[in-house]
This record gives C-alpha cells, sequence and structure tokens, in this order.
C-alpha cells in the first residue's frame, strides 16, 4: 500500500531566539506519523504566513528562503519515489534514513542463526538438551543449502524472505532432502523461530508466516504390548552387556522417563512420597516440568540390582547407562534375540509405560499425564487413542450396562 505524505512548514514559537526570531520548521506526515525537521532559517513571525507556509512579499529574503523551503518539500517528494521504486516499505523510518542518507546495515539470515544457535550452545545442560543444540544446528544447515539450491546465495537479508521463500523452503526440505511430513514441519517450525526473534526485535515489519498453515500428522507411536514386556523381563541373558541394557530399558518401563532422564538420575531423585513410599522427584529435561513418579516394584528391584556397581558409586548414579547410541544398538539385539519384531529403541520404553504399564490397567489419564511430565494433556491422550484394549474394556462395560433389562437404553425404548 502507498504511503500517505503530507509536507508544511511552520514557525515554532517555544524556540524564539535572543533577537526574538523564530526558527522554520519542516513537518513531513507519514501515514500518520510526524517527522520535524528544522530549516535551519529564522524570521520575524510578522513575516509569516500561516496558511500558505511561506514568507510575506518578493523581498531577497522571501524569494531566497522561499526558493529553499520548495527544494526541501521537492526533496521529499523524490526520497519518496526513490523508496518506491526500490520496492522498500514506506515508514517514518526508512523515509528518515533515505531523506538523510543513511542506509541501515542490512540484517542477514545466517548470522541471526548462527547467534540464536550460540545462545543454546551456551545454555546446554541449563535450559537445553544436547538434542535441541543438533536439531537447530541441523536445521541451520538445511536452510544454508536452500539458500544456495534456490538462490545461488549464501546468505541473504532477511527483509528478502516472504511467503514465497517460506513455501520454497518447504517445498525443498520435501523433494530434495527427502523428508517426511513431521519431519519438514519440525524444520519449519524452527526457521519460524528464528523469524519470531526477528520480528520480536523490530527488524521486520511484517511476518512471512501468515497465511501459512503446516500441519503434523499423527504419528502411530510403537510400544511393547504385555506378552512382549513379558517376554523381554523373563529372557536369560548370556551376555552382563546385554542384561544390562535390557535391565534399564525395563526400568524405563516402569517409569516412563526418558533416556537423558534416566542419565541424570541419582539418590537424590529419590524421596518419600505422599503415601510414605518411595518416589522419583525429577525435572524432566526436554520441558523443565517435575515428573513425581511412584516406584513400582519392578523398577525399584534394578534399582537394587545395581546400587553396588562401580559406575553408580563412582559417578554417584541411580543406575549405570551407556550412551544413547550404544542404548538403541543393543536394543536392537535384543529385540533379535527375544523375538520381538519391532524396532526397539529407547524411546519406546516411555511409550510402554503410557500405554501397556498405566493406562491399559485403569490409571486416569490425567495422573499419566503427569507422571510423564507432560505440558498438555492432548499430548498424553495420543497414548490412549491407540490402545484397542482399552477400548474393548470400554465397550464391554457399555454393553452390560444395555444388557441389563432396567437399563437406561430400555427406559428409553419403552418412553419412546
Amino acid at each position: 500500500m502507498k504511503a500517505k505524505i503530507n509536507v508544511l512548514f511552520y514557525l515554532r514559537k517555544s524556540k524564539v531566539n535572543a533577537r526574538g526570531l523564530m526558527p522554520i520548521f519542516q513537518r513531513i506526515t507519514i501515514n500518520s506519523k510526524r517527522l520535524d525537521i528544522s530549516t535551519g532559517h529564522y524570521i520575524e513571525e510578522a513575516k509569516w504566513l500561516a496558511e500558505s507556509g511561506r514568507i510575506k512579499g518578493n523581498s531577497e529574503e522571501a524569494r531566497t528562503i522561499n526558493s529553499q523551503l520548495e527544494l526541501s518539500k521537492a526533496a521529499v517528494y523524490e526520497t519518496e519515489k526513490r523508496l518506491f521504486m526500490s520496492g522498500v516499505e514506506i515508514t517514518l523510518e526508512t523515509f528518515k534514513n533515505e531523506l538523510k542518507g543513511k542506509k541501515e546495515r542490512a540484517r542477514m539470515l545466517v548470522p541471526i542463526f548462527k547467534e540464536h544457535n550460540r545462545k543454546i550452545k551456551e545454555l546446554l545442560n541449563i535450559e537445553y538438551a544436547p538434542g535441541t543444540l543438533e536439531r537447530y544446528e541441523t536445521s541451520l544447515k538445511h536452510t544454508v543449502d536452500f539458500l544456495k539450491w534456490k538462490y545461488n546465495l549464501s546468505d541473504i537479508n532477511i527483509e528478502k524472505i516472504d511467503h514465497g521463500f517460506i513455501h520454497e523452503y518447504e517445498f525443498y526440505l520435501r523433494s530434495q532432502r527427502k523428508c517426511a511430513n513431521n519431519t519438514a514441519v519440525k524444520y519449519i517450525k524452527n526457521f519460524h523461530k528464528i523469524i519470531n526473534q526477528c520480528l520480536a526485535h523490530g527488524w521486520l515489519n511484517k511476518d512471512p508466516f501468515i497465511n501459512y498453515k503446516a500441519k503434523l500428522k499423527e504419528v502411530i507411536r510403537e510400544y511393547l504390548t504385555e506378552a512382549e514386556l513379558n517376554q523381554l523381563m523373563s529372557k536369560t541373558f548370556i551376555s552382563d552387556r546385554l542384561e544390562l541394557v535390557r535391565d534399564i530399558f525395563v526400568f524405563s518401563c516402569f517409569t516412563g522417563l526418558a533416556y537423558v532422564d534416566v542419565k541424570l538420575l541419582t539418590y537424590d531423585n529419590v524421596s518419600l512420597g505422599i503415601d510414605g513410599d518411595k518416589w522419583i522427584f525429577k525435572n524432566r529435561q526436554k520441558t523443565d516440568t517435575t515428573s513425581k513418579i511412584p516406584i513400582l516394584p519392578m523398577a525399584q528391584e534394578i534399582i537394587d540390582k545395581y546400587a553396588e556397581h562401580p559406575v553408580c558409586k563412582a559417578e554417584k548414579r541411580l543406575l549405570p547407562i551407556l550412551s544413547n547410541q550404544k542404548m538403541n544398538a543393543y536394543l536392537k539385539e535384543i529385540a533379535d534375540v527375544c523375538g520381538i519384531r519391532k524396532e526397539l529403541t529407547f524411546h519406546i520404553a516411555r511409550h510402554t509405560f503410557a500405554t501397556t504399564v498405566t493406562l491399559s490397567n485403569g490409571v486416569p489419564i490425567e495422573t499419566v499425564s503427569k507422571m510423564l511430565g507432560h505440558t498438555n494433556l492432548k499430548t498424553t491422550q495420543h497414548y490412549a487413542k491407540i490402545l484397542d484394549k482399552k477400548i474393548s474394556s470400554d465397550m464391554q462395560l457399555l454393553k452390560q450396562k444395555f444388557s441389563n433389562p432396567n437399563s437406561s437404553k430400555q427406559r428409553y425404548i419403552s418412553e419412546s
């Protein structure tokens, strides 16, 4: 939209000098916002025509100053023309800088993104998990690769990022990087955070994400059934290494803790709960929300089993957990040995706790949500959706109700 610009000249009476002369000011109004600039000229108030914004008469002084006022006015409209032709949005700030010959330093995307990632790195294990930094570093790499692929640029002025840029970036992620829907959406979400920071700092005048919509597709979370969990727990391993990995995985199945939270557990996280039994009190690394989890007998057995382990005693850990990469590698081996035809990863233990261990056994979803440290009940509801057993048991209760001759259904039929 074209900016509405008005120009007038006036005397600023509050600035009268020692000789009784008043300064002439130029007022430029851009979309109802004012910019007042001194012209450097002083005159007597009696010589000024307020209606026309000019000096009275045809004296040499009047002709000289009036001519310079006209030039100043012409410079305003010339500035407007330059901004319009260059495609720059005309605001009070951009106009003032152009009029005074100031060129604002272009803000480039890559340094802003790198600075964002640097701050995350500084706050690792304080506010952010290593995985968060890894995701943003990957997101930055994809962004840089996209700029090269689409524009043959190593960087771009953030003011050049528009709605079309976002759609092209998404297309690149799907077509060139072969990202699945949810992966592409998450990278775009990471990029959106950088744009939001630019908006918050006032570096962008409008949000390129307006009218952009991308939706995550619901993913069916893998978990172990009761039979599979029992099969895993009862298996005897010759290898101490596989037995250790199995035990810690089972511990997570009965506590719902993610890998990073199990890794950081110490005896300081174990205290007596409201019922007088042992509970785990742990702030989740991912969301910084507190998980309060009563320790089930199976989890306590595993804690006791490794209480004297050298790693636990030396590093004051609750369990001697291996690296996440090694845990997942050995879990695949364990799945093969146990005949479990699922791609076993450590995070499946958390899903198993939510489904097989708690929800399937009648634990209310609100309680499960609290123990998992979810910030939103909707996150926990994803687990409830996939439980055929829970659906079956709920519907059995309904069938029993309807089969009762004195049920509300029978009353409803007779009344109608």
